[in-house]
Formats: structure tokens, sequence, C-alpha cells
């Protein structure tokens, strides 16, 4: 007869299947619950806890205060309470606990860091570089889809033939929750997209269903596409670490630079809480500022 599993371990798979099967979840998101439940759970027992109903607010905050000593970010350490009422949001569904200990526990403030943004210079360097190799004809096309659309690297590498429309510019794709959404696709994209489609027929198998696919003919990975990405801005002479999420920033700031529509630049980025997108309103008041302090006559410093 094998031994009882240890309770914090237990109550934990359970909720991992939960938030697998039942709020389908990314692999990405799941793998961030499972870090920072099972740090909780080590720390837990380190403490002399046995299960998560002996957990009490004055441990989460312990907790919290020691992370913090050890130099991690106040963000971090929000995601990881976040993590923590989400788990005991399900715990109380299951009749296992009767509050939350984590709730009403704030992690120390700490400087919000703005995303990195690249500007026309860069983007220009960077794409309009022609080639009549195929990896670099599928590199270009999916940097100026990212660009183009803002998408997210987990909704780009799941992109299949069927979810691009070229007639009508557009592209439909998953986000995080499972939720769709259709994108316009802008003619530079488009046109790298045509290229890349007739490069792609002669390198996939007839039943590969994937966008955009690796030298063996399958399903690209998110890794190979953070390489080829890091590469291309080598091979440019860029400067810059170039990153999927940077073009997905760019993407993000020059529109709402040109439009000043927040509501607009939420949807496109698929983002559930405008607080979210509020962040490009700071990098847009940033450049407004650089702006100001060049142009105004009172604001410039005598030299």
């Amino acid at each position: 007869m094998s031994p009882p599993e240890e309770p914090f371990q237990f109550w934990l798979e359970r909720f991992f299947r939960q938030l697998r099967h039942e709020r389908r979840l990314s692999p990405h998101t799941l793998s961030n619950y499972r870090r920072d439940l099972q740090r909780l759970r080590e720390w837990s027992l380190a403490q002399g806890l046995s299960a998560w109903p002996d957990l009490k607010p004055h441990h989460v905050r312990n907790f919290i205060a020691t992370r913090h000593r050890q130099g991690i970010a106040g963000s971090s350490l929000q995601r990881e309470l976040s993590s923590l009422r989400t788990l005991f949001r399900y715990l109380q569904r299951e009749k296992q606990v009767d509050s939350c200990p984590a709730q009403g526990v704030r992690p120390p403030k700490s400087q919000r860091k703005l995303p990195r943004v690249m500007d026309a210079d860069q983007l220009g360097r960077l794409l309009d570089q022609p080639s009549k190799e195929p990896l670099t004809i599928r590199d270009l096309a999916m940097m100026e889809l990212f660009y183009s659309s803002g998408l997210r690297l987990s909704e780009l590498v799941s992109l299949n033939l069927a979810d691009i429309d070229l007639h009508d510019a557009m592209v439909e794709v998953t986000g995080k929750g499972e939720r769709t959404r259709r994108l316009p696709v802008g003619e530079k994209a488009r046109h790298s997209l045509e290229r890349w489609l007739t490069v792609r027929s002669g390198m996939a198998p007839p039943e590969e269903l994937a966008l955009f696919i690796s030298q063996r003919g399958k399903r690209i990975s998110p890794r190979t596409v953070q390489q080829r990405l890091h590469k291309r801005a080598q091979e440019e002479g860029t400067s810059t670490t170039i990153h999927p999420h940077m073009l997905r920033h760019t993407f993000a700031s020059h529109l709402l630079e040109s439009s000043g529509d927040l509501r607009t630049v939420q949807e496109l980025l698929g983002h559930a809480d405008i607080s979210t997108t509020q962040i490009y309103t700071h990098l847009d008041f940033q450049h407004l500022a650089k702006v100001y302090d060049a142009a105004h006559p009172r604001a410039r410093r005598k030299q």
C-alpha cells in the first residue's frame, strides 16, 4: 500500500488539473502558477506547516517579507500573491478552507519598468532587407506580423493556415483564456506572408496545418522564434536585443502615439483589463516630455 500523498502537493496537483482542463490556461501561465506555489509550499513545510489550511495571514506576510529581502521585485511578489489567492478560491470551492490568508496582504511597491520599444529607423533596418533564403523569408513574415498585428509569441506559433485571410487582410488569433479576436494585417505584412506561403508550400508536408514551420516542416517552436529574431538583429548590427514582445510593445506604442485611442489598442492587444494597456500611456507621455524639454524655451536648461 502506497503512503498517502503530502497534503500540500495533493491539493496543488488537483488545482493544476483544474487550471489545465477547466480554465484551459496556457502552458506558460500554468508554469508560472506551478513555480510560485511550489516555492510557497517548500517555505511552508520549512516553517513546520502541514497543509494549506494551516497557512495564516501572518505566515503570508512573513513569506513576502522574506522574498523582498532576497531582492525580489514588487511585481513578482504581486504575481505570487495572485497565484495564492487563486489557489485559495479553488480550495474554498472544494470546502477545504474558509478564507484566504493572502486577502489584504500587499507587496512592497517597486518602480514599474516600462517596456522597451523600437523607433521607425530601427524597425526599417530590421525589416527592410529582402532575401531569397527561405528561412529568412519566414523570419521577415513573422516579424512583420508581430509588428503589424501586435501578436503574443504564443499566438503567433499557434496560428494555422486557416487563421489567415490575405484577401481581407485579417488574422484570427486565440489569446489568453482561449479568447479569440480578429486583427487587421498591414500591407507590408501581407506581402511578406504571401512570399512566405509561396516558399512554405515546398517545405511542409500536406497534412501540416501550422502557418509557420521549422526547417523540418513541423510547427515552429517559441524558442526557435526567439533565437531567429535575436540572430536577425545581430546580422543587421542592431545593438538592442530584439525579442517578440518588444515588437508587440512597439506596435502598441506606435499605434497609441498616432491615434490616442486607448480602447482600440486594448482590443487589438487582447487585454482583458484596460489597466494593463495603460502602461503605454506612460511611454507616450515620455515621448511628449522629451519633445517638450527639447522645444519649449522655458524648459531648456542653459548650456
